[in-house]
């Protein structure tokens, strides 16, 4: 934020979306899935966890939890949707690492503790916990910047959107 916008109180042109996880934040081409890697259901970046503790990436309202809790959905006061999906193919757990804590239609504010995965049944099951974090609805904005190859904590910027 410049010298003006701060005297003068401008809106910050940017909108920056938090870790949902602490991990290691890469580019979404190091996802091992089509899917993520390709940019099908929208740009991001991607969490190798550390820890299991999913927290709001940005204050808003769940729009979607699966209740396999696997994966869950955020539409922030700006409009960002923002999708968090926890580990591939883990929908296949059918719920089993996953302890939800949050509920469809909530009001949260970022840092909210959302859902608890347990990584090392995730990892004992054959599958990868990496955590793609893609925005869905991209096209409405200038553009979507990732911030990776940095070890982040929980609410650390990993995406920057104009």
């Amino acid at each position: 934020m410049g010298f003006f916008d701060r005297l003068f109180g401008t809106k910050q042109s940017g909108i920056e979306i938090g870790a949902p996880l602490a991990g290691r934040c890469v580019p979404l081409s190091e996802v091992p899935d089509p899917t993520f890697a390709d940019e099908i259901l929208g740009p991001g970046a991607a969490i190798i966890p550390t820890d299991g503790h999913i927290y709001a990436p940005a204050s808003g309202t769940i729009t979607t939890l699966f209740p396999t809790g696997h994966a869950v959905a955020i539409t922030t006061g700006q409009g960002v949707e923002v999708l968090i999906h926890i580990g591939l193919d883990t929908v296949g757990l059918k719920g089993a690492a996953f302890t939800i804590l949050a509920s469809e239609g909530q009001t949260v504010k970022q840092g909210d503790l959302l859902i608890e995965a347990d990584l090392e049944a995730i990892s004992a099951a054959g599958l990868n916990p990496i955590t793609p974090v893609l925005i869905c609805n991209a096209d409405q904005f200038q553009s979507v910047s990732p911030v990776t190859g940095q070890t982040v904590a929980p609410g650390d910027t990993i995406l920057r959107l104009k």
